[in-house]
């Protein structure tokens, strides 16, 4: 009998250990993000079927009407859920060893690497970061949170490889290491010459498209709609419900929409996320790069809500440097219009003190439609 064992422990080389021993007794580990309360812990752990859990001080706790996985299942991973409830990924050994050995070759990797873990490992973006340092035999620091002062303590001690969100990027200086893969929600602004950007799923064990190229046993193509899909060894077994959407050749459908011009991918964004305002249809992160060009705007998020005329409307959230700053409006809609078509600017304006992000820097849609602005138009 496999059974799932949650981690509900910090990022450390206890994590690590855990993890690892879990895999030594044939079982399959379910790591729990940090960042969610104890009862969104508790409830995931039921939704998800562990049968142990294993606390911070290292107790392992035995938990009612777990269940059961199949031989050579590794993990189990929560979607981010920033729209909805989230998913049980199943992972296998040999998916995660594809995964791993495909960027590994994309980079490059062997043992005198040296990687900065720095990402929740609830999620695959950070979790890939201990996995790749373990079949490579390289070096590895873990970090709880980065800042400048702990990458420049990594970069002394030889780190040279990370992941970072986009976010956190926009805040450090990394010219000190080799690579940086970046990704986990719209790149933002210009990135440093040595940053990677990466498109991929918790489906797909983390990013497998770097600099819209396709990894090494990554098929990608489009739908008749345009909706992105994927082939590959790294993809995941199932959904721990049991369903498995993939068709029976093997290709899964994303739910994102892209365009493939001389084999490089473009993501476009979600399906979802498409704003259709008057039969107009506007991507959100096109308006997003126009407003983000603006004097004094720190971030944006640009969404639809219902309109009773149109359909949806674009509306736009944003960060301000200085809050004292004046941004009206209609100096919002006379800038996007400069560069993109007149339906694609904001209708409505909220300036806000901060995005809601998930802990891989994903925008927490349900949580930012309540955030309360300091100035509505």
């Amino acid at each position: 009998m496999h059974l799932l064992v949650a981690i509900d422990m910090k990022p450390s080389r206890n994590f690590f250990n855990h993890l690892n021993n879990i895999w030594d007794e044939s079982d399959a580990v379910f790591p729990i993000d940090q960042r969610l309360p104890q009862s969104a812990k508790q409830q995931l752990l039921k939704n998800l079927g562990a049968s142990w859990v294993i606390t911070e001080d290292g107790n392992k706790v035995k938990l009612d009407n777990g269940i059961q996985v199949d031989a050579g299942d590794a993990l189990v991973i929560a979607t981010s859920g920033t729209t909805g409830k989230p998913k049980g990924v199943v992972h296998t050994h040999a998916s995660i060893t594809a995964s791993v050995i495909a960027a590994g070759n994309r980079l490059g990797c062997c043992s005198t690497d040296h990687w900065l873990s720095c990402l929740p490992l609830a999620h695959v973006g950070g979790l890939s970061v201990l996995l790749r340092a373990q079949h490579y035999k390289s070096e590895l620091t873990i970090i709880d949170s980065v800042d400048q002062t702990s990458l420049n303590d990594a970069t002394t001690l030889g780190a040279n490889l990370t992941s970072l969100v986009p976010t956190a990027l926009q805040k450090l200086n990394v010219s000190s290491f080799r690579a940086v893969l970046v990704g986990g929600s719209a790149i933002l602004r210009e990135l440093p010459a040595n940053a990677i950007t990466t498109y991929g799923l918790t489906e797909t064990m983390g990013g497998i498209v770097y600099n819209g190229k396709p990894l090494d046993g990554v098929a990608i193509r489009l739908s008749s709609n345009g909706e992105i899909e994927i082939q590959g060894e790294m993809l995941f077994r199932k959904y721990r419900d049991g369903t498995d959407p993939k068709s029976p050749d093997g290709w899964f459908t994303t739910g994102d929409l892209g365009e493939i011009d001389d084999g490089v991918l473009t993501v476009h964004g979600r399906r979802d996320d498409l704003i259709n305002t008057g039969g107009y249809k506007v991507w959100p992160t096109v308006v997003e790069n126009s407003i983000n060009q603006i004097d004094g705007v720190i971030e944006c998020v640009v969404m639809g809500l219902p309109d009773t005329q149109w359909g949806q409307t674009v509306c736009s959230w944003i960060v301000l440097k200085n809050l004292d700053t004046s941004l009206r409006l209609e100096d919002v809609r006379r800038h996007v219009k400069e560069s993109l078509p007149d339906y694609c600017a904001p209708h409505k304006l909220f300036i806000v003190e901060h995005i809601p992000r998930s802990a891989i820097g994903k925008v927490l849609t349900v949580e930012l439609s309540k955030i309360k602005s300091l100035f509505h138009e």
